[in-house]
């Protein structure tokens, strides 16, 4: 592995461990030359789906956008990364499992919005604002009025914690 900072093709792994869900490993390195450390992440590498776009042309499936997508939503947020890339590795393992070949860009929109949902309800209805194209502020309202009637991500984790504090001790 080439060392970010000096280029150098000697560095050495410090640490492993699984990161996500258990489909990638998480690796620090240490550049041999400029002493440097710097993380690196590894997974399989799978076939995806080709996502079929609008217009109807075909593309190779880019985790990139979709994590462009959702940092985009998510700035400034209270959502730490580690959740952030378990939302991903379970849109990626759910256009997997589907067994498809190919997918429309609006099914891998409305799986974002659902990570995103559950993750943080405010940038949920602002990438709902984007994808979806909201023209004004009704559509705001409505989206907002909807999400109202569902719990939070929040009350959910809360919901969580209680359920577990039930649980019978062995």
């Amino acid at each position: 592995m080439r060392c970010p900072f000096c280029g150098a093709q000697d560095t050495k792994v410090v640490d492993s461990r699984l990161s996500g869900d258990g489909d990638q490993v998480r690796r620090r390195r240490e550049c041999l030359v400029c002493k440097e450390r710097f993380t690196t992440y590894e997974s399989a590498e799978l076939n995806l789906p080709r996502v079929i776009k609008r217009d109807g042309t075909r593309v190779p499936f880019d985790g990139r956008k979709v994590r462009s997508g959702m940092m985009r939503a998510l700035e400034k947020r209270p959502v730490s990364t580690g959740e952030i890339e378990d939302a991903l590795a379970r849109l990626t393992r759910r256009l997997i499992s589907s067994g498809e070949g190919e997918v429309s860009a609006r099914l891998i929109g409305e799986l974002v919005m659902e990570e995103l949902r559950h993750l943080d309800q405010v940038a949920y209805v602002r990438f709902a604002s984007v994808y979806r194209k909201f023209e004004d502020v009704r559509a705001f309202r409505d989206e907002i009025d909807r999400l109202e009637r569902q719990p939070g991500p929040e009350a959910k984790r809360q919901q969580l914690d209680l359920l577990a504090n039930l649980e019978p001790k062995p």
